[in-house]
């Protein structure tokens, strides 16, 4: 089927089903926060302190997991070189795994930040392991349609983070109805990539013609052959990056303030803000996959360069109409399903753009690098995005701004900065 073999597509799942938990897991304390948090603190769901509160934790944790992101990403990505693509793929997956179900057990903020820290080293470097496996494994001309394939599952970890959270804090009443209780098991769904990761190592090999490197530098990465190919990722990757969790951290509680301001039953409002969580961040995630799914063709039929270029205009305007415009709140929740197309769908690039970018010997640790180095620099941005709300500023307000981002990834394709890969991968 599509011109890849059984093997090939089992190679394609177990690492679609390891990107798509990466994600699945990330993602679960931005759903919870708004349970979560003041559960902690002792306040009550409509404590306005616990908004304030609940905007600048989600802001603080989503940097740090971000930071713990970066520094996994380039551990494991060397890791990945020298011990292989699928045993790196075990050890990534358990350390999320487990670090995302020990959050259940954390007695306050500050343990569960720990915890989430430990789980982000391993969510950081499972894609570079999961990326790079898929690469060299399928054929030269499937590599595109497998890498954007890969990435479909981040939508469905997404969807699938969507729908235990409204399970467990709104629909299961014996469970919802106790707020200290709800948030903890959310996260000890996170357990379930743990078995996933142990089925893999057993059925999936590593790469025809892959070969533990002696050494691997991360100066190799900037030797005048790679250095333009190693910016370039990596500027790419930092626009989109920028873009991504400056929207996408917060669309849980801008969700939830809009349910605030809206709840015509106060006695309602805690199952308005998880309807309204569910509904914004399942039309982020939808559009995602169809957004994914067409850098396929994109990309095969103009080239790297343009369909970046696409995809940032695409995402400058999403962004600006969601946050923008003066619409309903439940239109805005709708009008995120085109962010999704445009700022989550470009992802499905990077899984067969930067493995292009580098040589099997370095194709670990340069993918790694460039994806996750540039979450050092992004994770300043979800937090001074939370630091100025906690100043009074509408949140709405302030997302509409983050459509800058993409424009300046438009000024750096039009200096030449990313490298076409269309024809001239490095083998």
């Amino acid at each position: 089927m599509l011109g890849l073999s059984r093997y090939q597509w089992l190679v394609l799942g177990a690492a679609w089903l390891g990107w798509g938990f990466d994600v699945f897991d990330g993602l679960l304390f931005n759903y919870v926060a708004p349970i979560c948090v003041p559960n902690l603190l002792g306040y009550a769901p409509s404590d306005p302190a616990a908004k304030a509160e609940t905007m600048m934790w989600t802001a603080t944790l989503s940097s740090a997991l971000l930071l713990g992101w970066a520094l996994g990403g380039v551990l494991f990505g060397k890791l990945t070189d020298r011990l292989g693509r699928t045993r790196t793929m075990l050890l990534t997956m358990l350390t999320y795994a487990l670090g995302t179900a020990a959050c259940a057990l954390a007695p306050n903020l500050w343990v569960l930040a720990a915890f989430r820290f430990v789980a982000s080293l391993g969510i950081g470097g499972e894609w570079a392991a999961g990326a790079s496996l898929v690469a060299e494994t399928m054929p030269k001309d499937k590599r595109i349609l497998g890498g954007a394939l890969l990435y479909t599952s981040a939508p469905i970890g997404m969807l699938l983070a969507t729908f235990v959270n409204d399970v467990f804090t709104r629909q299961l009443d014996s469970i919802a109805a106790d707020p200290s209780m709800s948030w903890r098991v959310v996260f000890i769904t996170g357990l379930i990539p743990a078995g996933v990761a142990v089925l893999i190592r057993m059925k999936v090999k590593e790469p025809e013609g892959w070969a533990p490197a002696e050494r691997t530098e991360l100066r190799e990465l900037f030797t005048p052959q790679l250095r333009r190919r190693t910016f370039g990722g990596l500027a790419m990757a930092i626009v989109a990056l920028v873009t991504w969790w400056s929207v996408s951290a917060f669309i849980p509680v801008i969700a939830s303030f809009l349910a605030a301001d809206t709840a015509p039953d106060p006695s309602r409002l805690a199952d308005l803000k998880v309807e309204y969580i569910t509904i914004g961040t399942a039309a982020f995630a939808i559009g995602g996959l169809f957004g994914t799914l067409l850098t396929v063709p994109v990309a095969l039929r103009l080239g790297r360069r343009p369909m970046f270029t696409i995809y940032f205009i695409g995402s400058a305007v999403a962004i600006w109409a969601a946050f923008g415009a003066p619409v309903a709140a439940m239109t805005r929740l709708y009008l995120m399903f085109g962010v999704g197309v445009t700022v989550f769908g470009v992802f499905g690039a990077f899984s067969f753009y930067l493995p292009e970018l580098f040589p099997m010997r370095l194709r670990g640790t340069g993918a790694g690098f460039c994806y996750n180095a540039g979450r050092v620099i992004t994770a300043g941005f979800p937090f001074a995005v939370g630091m100025i709300v906690m100043k009074g500023v509408n949140p709405v307000w302030v997302l509409q701004w983050v459509a800058l981002a993409p424009v300046a990834g438009l000024v750096l394709l039009a200096l030449g900065l990313a490298v076409e890969t269309r024809g001239h991968e490095i083998d």
